[in-house]
């Protein structure tokens, strides 16, 4: 079995691209000598010979059980210590590994499509490489639960991310006993391109990494392994230096989408609880996407002295938002530094804003830069982190009464509209709808009860009610399901408003004028 295994993967990196026919049989003796073979039966060799070739798509949807199969026989002969997940994505990584071109060899083509066919066709192929790979999973990608919601700020979209395993038990504890290593330094740096990971850091033997000039100043380029949009791409500074908002980020950005305009880039903001997940390394995302804000319009145009050649206005978004574009990049730049200057010393206690408490700074920015024809556009999203006993996980955080469907940070790609929820929340719904169906007791439920007041505040605008016998007969389960869908994207709409430091309200937008009012003085 293993030794056919092995010759259909090098048939599905012939299917790929991912090796020449002349790859073929040395791309076979280098699976042979990982699983410890000698040599092949000629049986299974010649049988090879009359295999069918695959297609793109039939090798794609054999990835799965071919790999699936190596692993099983891989933990039958002791390849790895343990049969389990952790274990099983560092073998397999190294087995897709053998498949990969050298870094040069895919940094040429790229550069080479690039030159000759755009940026579109250099991006394109880099992209298929990351998916064929297996760097991008497309199988467990495939398990993320996905969904749009339509609201008065426009279409939603709402992902319950499946794709990233959990670690299971014994790879916890055995992490705990790994000496720690600061090889990488974290999960961006260069250095994880081909390295073989551990049990507390993923493998990346398949993984490669295109280097780039933004701003005068080198970075790589790469694709995220859980892509939460279409090209999810992430752009990552050379050396592991702190993320950090400045003039400089902003001319960064537009470079990079002068580079590749038919892709979005924007940063996470700069500092706890408002920004991302990684902080210690300056990193930018981007993609072949338009979220729900980038559609969003303008709800009230506003000018700032000194720049009447941009356009600028206030987006009509939960969070607060300041839109400016322009053909002139150095004006953008000028002008996003000036508002970002202004609003790292703007306090207005009427509105809750305080740029700083007891010395810790609370405002920074989250910039999104695109273009529009021949324009540039950066949308400039103000955040703050300050937090209160009331609110001790931040007051422009999903508030207490939200946790329940989203806990978790704020980050750039929510920002723009796309909820990342948490694994729990699909069995969570499973068994929140088959209750509501069977009548049971949502609040006596260990796990359950934490949606019981949601559940009471928002099924009487169906007409619905909890209690016996249950909503059984009163809505299919189908329907419940379109429910509770548009419910949680509700929910991620609150989630949304609880971010904006200036609330769609006229208090609100009154207190955001005074703000724009302050960086014309």
């Amino acid at each position: 079995m293993i030794q056919e295994r092995i010759f259909e993967l090098a048939e599905y990196g012939l299917a790929t691209g991912l090796i020449e026919p002349a790859d073929q049989c040395f791309t076979v003796n280098r699976l042979l000598e990982l699983f410890g073979l000698d040599e092949p039966d000629d049986a299974v060799a010649e049988a090879d010979k009359e295999r069918i070739p695959m297609t793109q798509v039939r090798a794609e949807e054999a990835l799965e059980g071919i790999l699936a199969e190596m692993l099983d026989y891989a933990a039958a002969e002791g390849l790895i210590p343990e049969n389990t997940i952790t274990y099983r994505d560092l073998f397999d990584t190294k087995i897709m590994g053998m498949l990969v071109p050298r870094p040069g060899e895919v940094i040429r083509k790229f550069n080479r499509l690039y030159k000759e066919e755009g940026a579109q066709a250099a991006t394109d192929y880099f992209y298929k490489l990351s998916r064929d790979t297996d760097y991008i999973r497309r199988y467990r990608i495939k398990k993320d639960v996905k969904w749009t919601a339509d609201t008065e700020y426009g279409t939603l979209d709402i992902t319950i991310n499946l794709s990233k395993p959990e670690k299971d038990p014994k790879a916890i504890a055995a992490a705990k006993l790994v000496k720690q290593s600061g090889y990488p330094k974290c999960l961006l740096c260069r250095e994880n391109e081909g390295y073989a990971g551990r049990i507390n850091h993923p493998a990346r033997q398949n993984h490669r990494i295109i280097p780039v000039t933004i701003n005068d100043s080198d970075w790589f380029f790469q694709y995220s392994p859980y892509v939460y949009y279409n090209e999810h791409c992430i752009v990552f500074h050379t050396e592991h230096t702190p993320m950090k908002i400045e003039r400089a980020t902003f001319g960064k950005l537009l470079d990079f989408v002068s580079q590749f305009p038919h892709y979005f880039v924007g940063s996470n903001a700069d500092l706890p609880i408002v920004g991302g997940s990684i902080l210690t390394h300056d990193h930018f995302q981007g993609g072949h996407y338009e979220f729900a804000m980038a559609k969003a319009p303008v709800e009230k145009v506003i000018s700032f002295a000194g720049f009447d050649d941009v356009k600028a206005g206030i987006v009509k978004w939960p969070m607060s938002v300041i839109r400016i574009s322009c053909g002139d990049k150095e004006r953008l730049i000028e002008l996003a530094d000036k508002i970002l200057c202004a609003w790292r010393g703007y306090s207005d206690e009427a509105a809750f804003i305080f740029a700083e408490t007891d010395g810790e700074m609370h405002n920074t920015i989250t910039p999104i830069a695109r273009r529009r024809g021949d324009d540039f556009e950066l949308d400039l999203v103000l955040r703050n982190n300050i937090t209160t006993e009331e609110h001790p996980l931040g007051v422009y955080h999903p508030h207490a009464r939200l946790h329940h469907i989203k806990k978790e940070n704020i980050g750039l790609i929510e920002v723009m509209g796309l909820a990342v929820l948490p694994a729990r929340l699909k069995d969570e719904m499973a068994a929140l709808e088959k209750a509501l169906l069977d009548g049971a007791d949502v609040s006596a439920d260990e796990v359950l009860c934490k949606h019981a007041d949601w559940v009471e505040e928002f099924l009487p605008k169906y007409g619905l009610a909890v209690g016996a016998p249950g909503l059984g007969g009163k809505v299919t389960p189908e329907k419940l399901h379109e429910i509770i869908q548009a419910e949680i994207g509700l929910v991620f709409m609150e989630v949304l408003k609880d971010a904006g430091v200036y609330k769609c309200t006229p208090e609100g937008r009154d207190a955001f004028g005074r703000f724009t009012a302050f960086v014309n003085q």
